[in-house]
């Protein structure tokens, strides 16, 4: 297989097992309002701002990646919400052409305030982490935040037309793998998405995600028990990795993503922009190539357009956890999901 170049008839971002990558995940800040035990410690340091992508850099970037056959954008963090001028980044970025699907991953805390802005500017949707709904846990879970707050932030969303609403719940054991019926509890009257997500190991938390997964088959059974047989959704994109079921009668869907037991590489469209420039080609490896550097440094467009052509190419089939591969450099805020 030959590599792409810009001399060549492939100008679109393919990696080597000839999988087209159309969806870029861009983390806007690695800054977060709470600290989930399975994301990072409470004493967490984050990077200096002038390590991290100005406003005009992510939109030089995400701009040059449409032009490279990206057309779906979500903006994640740390939190997305508290990076200043969030609401002119995704105005920005929605005129951008080619840019067909705008969406954030946020804890939700500040949508009563952002949610119609936000929405105006040209974001979609949203998803919102939630792993419980008894209030102390999530106090324990997130260690500093208000369960109403994050309920409040959903309502908004929805007003806004955000939708639909899906709600991400990382299931972790010892912490929240009894909560989740009532999770699931809820697609029984709201058309919402749950999705519950098997913990991933990521640098210094690495030892301790490994310890409380809870596989999604276990969810899933723990469910039924509880609620009733659920049946799988037509129409699955494979390119989701939430595998979408429905309980008799609800009116939202339940998913599961199951990095870790069930891995779904091979329909993988994904890279991730992590904010200090690094364009990332699996979560769960550590291979980063830098794409700020070269742009601050006056490179020409076509260099830095060649060279992000060159890093998809080299996209990993998938993760490498069986084989006890586990990604070490960053944390789960530091990439951005």
């Amino acid at each position: 297989m030959v590599q792409p170049s810009l001399s060549s008839s492939t100008t679109h971002l393919v990696d080597r097992f000839g999988r087209q990558l159309t969806y870029l995940r861009v983390s806007l800040t690695d800054v977060c309002n709470l600290r989930c035990v399975y994301c990072m410690p409470e004493d967490m340091t984050f990077r200096p701002r002038h390590e991290l992508m100005t406003d005009e850099e992510i939109i030089t970037i995400v701009r040059l990646m449409a032009e490279l056959g990206i057309n779906k954008i979500r903006l994640t963090g740390g939190e997305p919400t508290v990076r200043p001028n969030l609401v002119e980044i995704v105005r920005q970025i929605a005129h951008i052409p080619g840019i067909r699907d705008i969406a954030m991953t946020t804890n939700a805390l500040l949508l009563p305030q952002l949610a119609e802005p936000l929405a105006r500017a040209g974001l979609k949707r949203v998803n919102i982490s939630l792993d419980t709904l008894n209030p102390h846990k999530f106090k324990f879970i997130t260690r500093w935040g208000d369960l109403d707050k994050v309920l409040a932030g959903i309502e908004a969303a929805e007003a806004a037309g955000l939708k639909p609403i899906k709600i991400n719940a990382v299931v972790t054991r010892g912490f929240n793998e009894g909560d989740v019926v009532d999770l699931a509890r809820l697609t029984l009257d709201r058309d919402w998405d749950i999705r519950f997500i098997e913990v991933m190991p990521f640098g210094s938390e690495a030892d301790f995600a490994q310890s409380v997964v809870v596989s999604s088959q276990e969810t899933r059974e723990r469910i039924e028990a509880a609620l009733g047989p659920m049946q799988p959704v037509a129409g699955h994109d494979p390119r989701d990795p939430a595998k979408p079921y429905r309980l008799a009668g609800a009116r939202g869907t339940i998913g599961f993503i199951s990095s870790v037991s069930e891995p779904f590489c091979e329909a993988c469209n994904r890279l991730r922009l992590t904010a200090d420039g690094k364009l990332r080609l699996c979560l769960l490896r550590d291979g980063e190539y830098d794409i700020l550097t070269p742009l601050r440094a006056g490179e020409s467009i076509e260099a830095i357009k060649q060279a992000i052509l060159d890093a998809a190419y080299n996209k990993p089939w998938g993760h490498g956890l069986p084989d006890g591969v586990i990604p070490t450099s960053r944390l789960m805020n530091q990439i951005g999901g």
